[in-house]
């Protein structure tokens, strides 16, 4: 049985939905509750890795993406959740893949996420950044006229 195979056994009803972008990578939409147990599985495969996460403003939410390889089988898994854009909290996945803290301390910085229980969620690149103006929100410019 294939990795996507073994996380479909696993998780079923709770994958919202399943978007193979091509036979190398496959986008799985959970709810951000189930963050944690889906990572937990994930990362305890052989032979996979945590590649990177990202974010991406949408206006009416936030969207992150946690990018998973299993190199064995030539696979991509991203997990796609969704976050409040006026209360942008997560619970941070670096108690389980130490790898994920400086992406999720950069993510806190251009997007002004929070990700709860991050060991030392801080500013990673910019120092001088005014406080609540984040990079990578499409509304920047209404932030920094208030």
């Amino acid at each position: 049985m294939g990795t996507l195979e073994k996380i479909k056994q696993r998780f079923g009803e709770k994958i919202k939905s399943v978007f193979m972008h091509n036979e190398k990578r496959v986008y799985l939409e959970i709810d951000r509750n189930d963050l944690l147990d889906f990572v937990k599985f994930i990362f305890s495969l052989p032979g996979v890795r945590f590649a990177t996460a990202s974010g991406v403003d949408n206006l009416h939410n936030i969207e992150i993406l946690y990018h998973f390889s299993f190199d064995p089988e030539d696979l991509i898994v991203s997990i796609r959740t969704f976050i409040d854009r006026e209360n942008p909290e997560i619970e941070s996945i670096s108690s389980i893949v130490k790898g994920a803290q400086n992406i999720e301390r950069e993510m806190y910085e251009l997007l002004g996420i929070k990700f709860k229980n991050h060991p030392g969620l801080k500013r990673f690149l910019i120092d001088e950044l005014p406080e609540g103006f984040y990079p990578l929100r499409k509304d920047k410019k209404r932030q920094v006229e208030q």
